[in-house]
């Protein structure tokens, strides 16, 4: 299993709404353009399967066509693209292909040309979470995911050519982390992808050129997270508050000032954990809190340094807190005009002391509904972890932030806690709506919001794994159908109640209730229901809100 880094479960930062049909999207032009040596001046995009059948309402069109120009998956000017398109002088056309059933359902071919007469063609396809993989290059099956750097040699398939490749990376001392040959036939040509642990230098494939059998070389490096934004040092330069009286972290300053003795612990714990119980036992074990532990994984599986997955994280927060307030105070319109306003309403009734939900869960339902308008209407967000749950995290710690007047850094803090909640449900269930229905999107995004909440209010690493536990139980078997296909209705609404779930849960384990079934149990009961959900309630829009008369006539309109 390749490794899923905090980032991929609170990420990728994202213009949304669908981190499958639009991160994902233009994620997979991206890698395509990457792989175009020329001076690209026309492209056409064939979509199958879910992408050509709601690309429209997802904005796959828009992001397609950002990718295809180098625009990143948080890049603002993907709502733009057309107008960019046009300007540039990039000639593009979008074809849809019903036949082909079966391929991936978010599957398209992509043809590059330039005025010379050279062209391209490539497949990818979109997995899940904003990752993509590419099937195809012109009539040749491949597989690769561009998450490593990746060279791609076209060669014809003789003897020697691979030693060639090989021997040329070795002087430059890279280190091969998978190396693969695909060919339609002996003696044809052949494509060798090598993905490397670091990045490949370009003289490499400079000197692999020099043989007389390969082609060309393709050099894709990895897209690093945030293109659209730099990162910054911090989103709160004042020092973090002490940890809630019942903490169990040896950490006093923070996680983000932690003094040189706890560093030197910390890096000497071990953050590797597979299930639940296992995460438990460490952090019993070394006295310390959930995202202690999540820290520290990171820390060892990624080699990075400390302050620069801090900064990274704090960026993260940073979006996701402006994501919420900007359709309070700005509402748009969604892409499938299916909702808009929502968020804005109902700050005026709490404002105006209408509310009977209490300040914290008013909050959290209000901003939890405004991540999703600002996802709907092609707004950057961070997916968490998708796109369709994206307004259930941000919008608990939010409201937990300005009702008990939390730092940043403390809630920075927080979200390693809910990453390794999400990270847990990556590795042994899903968070596909696909593949498991709304339960496991919205389900898994409020059982992260309900472990950190847990955590940031003072409770122990247990409290947080019976809050986790009993959202899942609460929201077992939420079917996944949203109304024409589009991440709007009834997504919005189910964020706000996953928001409440959340909150629910985290009183009932800090007020020392405690959840009878453990949380690896009530992941693995989530994902069984979910696999046997028929296929209706499972993204599809065949079943559920999706066939009511309303819920029809609606989609006929969009």
């Amino acid at each position: 299993m390749s490794f899923i880094s905090v980032f991929d479960v609170l990420g990728p930062n994202m213009i949304g709404p669908s981190s499958s049909h639009t991160a994902g999207a233009a994620a997979i032009a991206l890698l395509a353009r990457k792989m175009f040596h020329y001076d690209l001046k026309t492209v056409e995009f064939t979509l199958y399967g879910s992408f050509a059948q709601t690309y429209k309402g997802h904005g796959t069109d828009r992001a397609l066509l950002g990718g295809i120009m180098g625009f990143s998956t948080d890049d603002r000017r993907i709502p733009d693209s057309f107008a960019i398109a046009d300007q540039t002088g990039l000639s593009y056309r979008f074809a849809t292909d019903h036949t082909d059933t079966e391929v991936h359902p978010n599957t398209v071919d992509i043809l590059m040309s330039d005025d010379s007469g050279h062209t391209l063609s490539v497949r990818g396809e979109s997995v899940g979470g904003g990752k993509v993989r590419i099937t195809r290059i012109d009539q040749v099956d491949v597989d690769f995911t561009g998450e490593y750097s990746t060279l791609i040699a076209i060669q014809q398939d003789k003897p020697g050519v691979i030693a060639h490749i090989t021997r040329c990376l070795s002087e430059k001392n890279v280190n091969i982390a998978y190396m693969k040959l695909y060919r339609e036939e002996k003696g044809s040509t052949a494509y060798s992808i090598v993905e490397s642990d670091g990045i490949l230098p370009t003289d490499a494939a400079d000197q692999i050129r020099q043989n007389p059998y390969v082609q060309d070389v393709m050099l894709i490096q990895p897209q690093s997270q945030n293109a659209a934004d730099s990162v910054p040092d911090s989103t709160d330069t004042a020092a973090p508050h002490s940890a809630p009286a019942n903490t169990a972290s040896p950490v006093p300053d923070g996680i983000g000032t932690v003094n040189a003795v706890a560093a030197e612990k910390m890096l000497e714990r071990k953050g590797r954990f597979r299930n639940g119980q296992e995460l438990f036992s460490r952090c019993k074990n070394q006295n310390c809190l959930i995202s202690d532990i999540m820290l520290c994984r990171e820390l060892e599986e990624t080699g990075r340094a400390e302050k620069e997955i801090l900064d990274q994280m704090r960026h993260t927060w940073k979006i996701m807190k402006s994501s919420a307030f900007e359709p309070v105070e700005t509402p748009k319109k969604s892409i499938g005009g299916l909702i808009g306003g929502e968020a804005q309403l109902l700050s005026r009734h709490h404002a105006e002391g209408k509310s009977i939900c209490g300040g914290t869960l008013s909050r959290a339902v209000t901003y939890a509904m405004a991540v999703l308008e600002n996802s709907a209407s092609m707004g950057l967000i961070v997916a968490a972890p998708t796109a369709g749950s994206s307004g259930i995290v941000p919008g608990v710690l939010l409201a937990l932030q300005e009702t008990y007047d939390l730092t940043d850094e403390q809630i920075v803090q927080a979200l390693f806690n809910a990453g390794a909640i999400g990270y847990l449900a990556m590795r042994n269930a899903t968070v596909a709506g696909a593949v498991g229905g709304c339960q496991a999107e919205v389900g898994v995004a409020a059982s992260m919001a309900a472990s950190a909440s847990v955590e940031l209010m003072g409770g122990t690493p247990q409290q947080s794994l019976y809050a986790a536990s009993t959202v899942l139980m609460n929201m077992l078997g939420l079917v996944c159908d949203p109304v024409g296909g589009l991440v709007e209705c009834p997504c919005q609404g189910r964020n706000a109640a996953g928001a409440a779930n959340a909150l629910t849960a985290a009183e009932l384990a800090l007020s020392g209730i405690p959840q009878l079934i453990p949380f690896d149990e009530m992941l693995d009961a989530m994902y069984t229901a979910g696999k046997r959900l028929p296929s209706e309630y499972r993204e599809t829009a065949k079943g559920g809100c999706a066939v009511t008369p309303t819920g029809c006539s609606l989609c006929n309109l969009n």
